[in-house]
Parts: C-alpha cells; sequence; structure tokens
C-alpha cells in the first residue's frame, strides 16, 4: 500500500541507475493525481499533459516559458530529482535549487584530489593535456597558464582565418563588454553559453563549483575549469561562426550566438560530453581500485 499522496518515502533510485537530463519548456510543471506532470497549453482548448518519470531521470531542466509549482518542488525533492531553470538548450544557467543527488562520491573524489597539493597540480596539467594536445613537463601553474595563453593567441588568429573574419586580437573590457569589435563580443557571449553549460555539468553530478584546480578566485571555479576544456572545440566554433553570420544578417551578435550555441549543443551532446569529462579528469574510474592517484596524466 502507498504511503501518501507521493508514494513510498523510501521509494528512491540511485542516480547511478537513473537516465541524464530531461528538458522541458513552455509550460508548466505541476504534481496530478501524485504523480508529476508536464501541462503544455493550459489555456488553449487542445492543453497536453505528459507524466515526468521524476524517479527515473537525475535532473530536469526548465527552459524558457516554464513554471514550476509548490507541489512539484516537494515532490522532487522527496525523490532527490534535481531541478535546474536554463536558457533555451542550455545556453544559460539561471539557478538550481538546492535539490541535490543522492550522492556524494564526485564531491569528495574532487575535494581529495584538490586538498592535496600533488594531486591538484597533477589534475591541472590533465587539463592542460586535454587542452593542448600533449602532456607538458612544466609543473608550476603560471608557467603553464603562459605557455597555454601564448597557444590560444595563435588559434585564435587561425579560428579566425579559417572563418574569413579579420582580426586584431583578443580585447575585453569587464567594465564595458559591448565595447570591443564583433568578434569580441561574440567570443564573450559565447564563453557565457559554454559556462551555463559547464554549470549543468556540474550541478547534475553535485561536483563542487568553488574547488577549480587551474581557477581559483571564483565561487565558479571548477565550472570555468570545465568550460575551457572546450573552448577550443565549442566556444570559438561557435564565436566565430556567429560573427561571420551577424556580417550576412541584420540580427544582435548575442542572439545569433544563443542561436548558435544551442545548435552546436544539440549536435554535439555538449552537456553530456562535459559530464564524461568531469569523470575523466577526477579519474573516477579509479575510485576504489587502489589506483595511485598521484600518477602524471
Amino acid at each position: 500500500m502507498l504511503k501518501g499522496r507521493l508514494g513510498l518515502e523510501t521509494a528512491r533510485i540511485p542516480h547511478a541507475d537513473r537516465h541524464g537530463l530531461l528538458w522541458l519548456s513552455r509550460g508548466e510543471l505541476c504534481v496530478i493525481d501524485g504523480c508529476l506532470h508536464f501541462l503544455r497549453g493550459r489555456d488553449s482548448l487542445t492543453p497536453t499533459m505528459d507524466q515526468i518519470p521524476h524517479q527515473a531521470v537525475s535532473m530536469i531542466l526548465l527552459g524558457p516559458g516554464s513554471s514550476v509549482t509548490h507541489d512539484a518542488l516537494r515532490l522532487l525533492a522527496r525523490h532527490g530529482t534535481l531541478m535546474a531553470a536554463v536558457g533555451e538548450d542550455g545556453v544559460r544557467s539561471y539557478t538550481a535549487p538546492p535539490l541535490l543527488p543522492d550522492r556524494s562520491d564526485v564531491a569528495r573524489r574532487q575535494a581529495e584530489l584538490w586538498g592535496n597539493p600533488r594531486r591538484r597540480i597533477s589534475v591541472a596539467r590533465h587539463m592542460y593535456a586535454l587542452r593542448l594536445g600533449e602532456v607538458l613537463p612544466h609543473r608550476d601553474l603560471d608557467t603553464l597558464r603562459g605557455i597555454e595563453g601564448s597557444r590560444v593567441k595563435n588559434f585564435y588568429k587561425l579560428m579566425a582565418e579559417k572563418h574569413g573574419i579579420s582580426w586584431k586580437g583578443r580585447n575585453y573590457d569587464r567594465a564595458n563588454p559591448n565595447a570591443t569589435d564583433l568578434p569580441n563580443q561574440a567570443i564573450n557571449h559565447a564563453a557565457t553559453a559554454v559556462q551555463a553549460a559547464a554549470a549543468i555539468a556540474v550541478q547534475s553530478l553535485a561536483a563542487l563549483p568553488p574547488l577549480g584546480f587551474i581557477h581559483e578566485d571564483s565561487g565558479q571555479s571548477f565550472v570555468l575549469d570545465i568550460a575551457d576544456l572546450f573552448r577550443d572545440t565549442v566556444t570559438l566554433q561557435i564565436a566565430f561562426t556567429a560573427a561571420r553570420r551577424a556580417e550576412e544578417v541584420d540580427d544582435t551578435i548575442d542572439r545569433l550566438v544563443r542561436r548558435e550555441a544551442a545548435a552546436v549543443f544539440r549536435k554535439q551532446q555538449v552537456i553530456g560530453a562535459m559530464i564524461d569529462r568531469i569523470k575523466q579528469v577526477l579519474r573516477m574510474d579509479e575510485v576504489g581500485n587502489g589506483a595511485g592517484d598521484d600518477r602524471d596524466p
């Protein structure tokens, strides 16, 4: 016999056995007859209603035009299902209520690696190896940042040439981000979109955003670390494609970047790839098998 309208209080499927993310937009997440539903077109003559298997998914992402009832939040909290409000196709991450998954393995592993100076630099070197395509012998973060910065400058130039964009160098004024030229504005907007995707990936694994291995000062340092792993393959691809498009159509660069980011996120399954990359850089496959954590990448 079910206990109460929310079902068995102890019925909770571990997140490791659940499906991944469920994307919903333009509707109301609500509870009907004790079950979670997503109602679209409530005010129309032909509304549609889908029952949501909330116990079998790890995270529900609510896109534009969506609302959620208090009853739905109670149901999600009871079963440990995450929920976040995001932009179209994950190009923004606005908020995530504290409905965390019932796991701590990723967070504990991250804290373990971050808290040991030798392991921390090993993870940072692994990240640089993924970004640069080779393992550098250097162990000083400032040196690694300098090498990476030099290579990124060349990559900006190559990407601009590939897309037929006039490139005058990277220029970013935090106080006035719109004061730069069109390609730089596109990079700024694309970076914001990719960081939103990284935030969703970090949230879905209950990892710890402040504990970055390369970035240090931000409360979203680990999010920035993961976003940077996709800078060459995703961020700059989005930015320069949108910048080129801006020369052909009459539209704002922000809107063009959002549309391009949404298309790339869907086609390349970017958020899923980020989740896999988080597990890779934290070497989650070594947890519990006694493998040495101090090895170089």
